[in-house]
């Protein structure tokens, strides 16, 4: 464990400054105006707060409602629904899951304690997420994660987004984060991993202000990113395992950004290439075409995405590498990176008891608050410049003199000790804490059980966020 994990502390947010329609706003009383003043600010506040102007639409899932009468398409595969989409969860039919976006390995069974070995893998995913239509119009999380991550067997990449001010940033992420991460890796497989998620975190954040003025959207997300790294254990520096196959795109050069997100635009339900493929984006998709206008001379019927992506499964991708090191130079061992900025959290349990790995980036919090006004701004009953509640996140352009993508970042050797992870937006953080997370799900040995339940207390304790969580559970062999 990195000794900046041990100076994580928890910040509990004012209650008198959060607005139960939007957490991310204050309400009039908080910014000291008086609701008997008729003045014309007083006014424009009101029209913008009134009823018919803060309600979003209800999430498709719920109600039937219509499409718009001409498709507008945002910039980078972003949707103009209310939902940030996240890629769906699929199960893969053999082992190998081909780098693929929310992709689980087939299984013949799920361990029955942490310590039984008949899983091949080092690790199991389980994801839960609702919008909580009881206080939420929209769902502005996305969640996304990787088994074998950079084509290494027993690597892995979780990250939880929590969106605001609208979804787009978070599903932009949601869909886009883990390449960026990838591409920082290969490009410098020798250089610290909390080095290259801090430029990963600063490129990304980069990225989506760029994008914010051609799609005309100020949104914002708070993230919680964790990698499961294997590394060589040296007599110098511990190295990573890096798989021949794989190569660079250039995103941290800020080449082939167009080509990756064109990947959204190409298909219907955000279709993309697995991270871990190798040859032509573009050749790919022309052939896709091709092959349903070939089916449309012949009538034969036009297969839907997922039968589409299960036929290419092999096409162009790289099988992932077992990581194996000589014991005598030192053997192996797995490090567990994360990253943060805002208050979504990844909280690791270690024999029973909970240990923050990320920083709850607040108002409320005091070296936050003299990282602000330094800058010249101001904190008002705990938020930016009186409107935002997190001082750190990715997107925010409007605010980003003061609001920040810089991350804090852990580094966590991984020994049998550690049982799961719980990544998690803070819908369940604000009315659980860590212990109490950690004794909820610590005998479910099935993460998507957990998940779920972790969910379902949120909910049952009146939580008023959209709510993302995750839960990894681990496997010592």
């Amino acid at each position: 464990m990195s000794e900046h994990s041990s100076l994580t502390r928890s910040t509990t947010p004012g209650g008198g400054s959060l607005s139960n329609k939007h957490p991310d706003h204050p309400r009039l009383a908080d910014l000291g105006i008086d609701n008997g003043m008729s003045t014309p600010l007083l006014m424009l506040l009101r029209s913008i707060t009134a009823e018919g102007n803060t309600t979003t639409p209800l999430a498709m899932s719920d109600v039937e409602t219509p499409s718009p009468s001409v498709d507008t398409k945002r910039p980078a595969g972003l949707s103009d629904g209310p939902n940030a989409r996240s890629k769906a969860v699929t199960t893969a039919e053999g082992t190998e899951t081909y780098g693929m976006l929310n992709r689980h390995p087939a299984a013949s069974k799920t361990p029955n304690s942490s310590s039984d070995s008949s899983d091949p893998f080092h690790f199991r995913v389980g994801v839960a997420e609702d919008r909580n239509k009881r206080c939420r119009r929209a769902m502005e999380d996305a969640h996304s994660f990787v088994y074998d991550f950079a084509a290494i067997k027993g690597q892995g990449y979780f990250a939880v987004f929590d969106g605001h001010a609208g979804k787009h940033a978070a599903e932009w992420c949601g869909q886009n984060f883990h390449e960026y991460l990838l591409d920082a890796i290969l490009a410098s497989p020798d250089q610290p991993i909390p080095d290259l998620l801090n430029q990963t975190f600063q490129v990304v954040d980069t990225r989506i202000s760029r994008l914010s003025q051609s799609a005309k959207s100020s949104s914002g997300s708070t993230a919680a990113v964790a990698l499961l790294r294997c590394e060589h254990v040296t007599d110098s520096e511990p190295k990573g395992f890096t798989n021949p196959g794989l190569s660079p795109r250039g995103l941290m050069e800020s080449k082939g950004e167009e080509e990756l997100e064109a990947q959204l635009d190409a298909g219907a339900g955000g279709d993309r290439r697995n991270s871990q493929g190798a040859g032509s984006m573009q050749r790919k998709h022309s052939g896709r075409r091709l092959r349903n206008f070939v089916r449309g001379l012949t009538g034969t019927e036009k297969r839907n995405s997922d039968e589409l992506e299960a036929e290419e499964s092999t096409e162009g991708r790289v099988e992932a590498i077992e990581a194996k090191a000589d014991k005598e130079k030192g053997g192996m061992r797995r490090v567990l990176y994360t990253a943060n900025v805002g208050d979504a959290r990844a909280v690791l349990c270690r024999g029973g008891r909970s240990v923050r790995l990320t920083y709850d980036h607040k108002g409320s919090d005091t070296q936050e608050a003299k990282r602000i006004t330094d800058a010249g701004g101001f904190v008002l009953n705990n938020r930016v410049n009186g409107v935002l509640a997190v001082t750190r996140s990715l997107g925010d352009t409007s605010m980003k003199e003061f609001v920040v993508g810089s991350p804090y970042t852990t580094e966590t050797v991984v020994d049998e000790n550690d049982e799961f992870l719980i990544v998690a937006c803070d819908g369940l953080w604000d009315v659980c804490d860590d212990q109490t997370a950690v004794d909820l799900i610590r005998s479910c040995q099935d993460p998507q059980e957990a998940a779920k339940r972790l969910l379902e207390h949120a909910l049952a304790s009146y939580s008023t966020d959209n709510l993302s969580v995750m839960v990894v559970r681990f496997y010592h062999k």
